[in-house]
C-alpha cells in the first residue's frame, strides 16, 4: 500500500502575516503575540508608530499557503519614515532606533509650500 507524504496543516490560510520581534530589558526578546486579524502590514505599521512595542528588532512576513518568509524590516522602516515625514511627526526613541537600524540615517526633507 502506498503511503502519502501529505499531512494536513493546522495553520489557517490567512495570506501574508507580519510579526514583530520585540525585546524587553530583562525578559529578553519574543515574537509579540497578536490576534490573527491584527497581523496585516497596515496594523503592524500603525502599532509601531503608535509606540505599542518596547524595542522592536525585526519584522518578519510569511505566507504559509505560498511557503515563503522574509525579513521585511527595512521596507517597514522606510515606510514608517515616509509616513512620519509626510505628517511632520517625530518618532519615539525606540521606533527611531528601529528605523535607523534598518533604513539608515538618511532623511528626506519635505518643504512646506505656503
Amino acid at each position: 500500500m502506498r503511503q502519502s507524504r501529505w499531512t494536513p496543516t493546522i495553520v489557517p490560510n490567512v495570506g501574508v502575516v507580519y510579526l514583530v520581534l520585540d525585546c524587553f530589558e530583562r525578559s529578553g526578546c519574543a515574537w509579540r503575540e497578536a490576534d490573527a486579524a491584527d497581523t496585516d502590514l497596515e496594523t503592524v505599521i500603525r502599532d509601531l508608530m503608535a509606540g505599542q512595542y518596547n524595542d522592536p528588532q525585526r519584522v518578519i512576513a510569511f505566507n504559509t499557503s505560498e511557503h515563503w518568509a522574509d525579513d521585511v524590516s527595512e521596507d517597514v522602516a522606510r515606510e514608517i519614515r515616509r509616513r512620519a515625514d509626510l505628517r511632520h511627526e517625530d518618532l519615539s526613541s525606540s521606533i527611531e532606533d528601529f528605523v535607523v537600524r534598518h533604513a539608515g540615517r538618511e532623511r528626506q526633507l519635505n518643504l512646506r509650500l505656503a
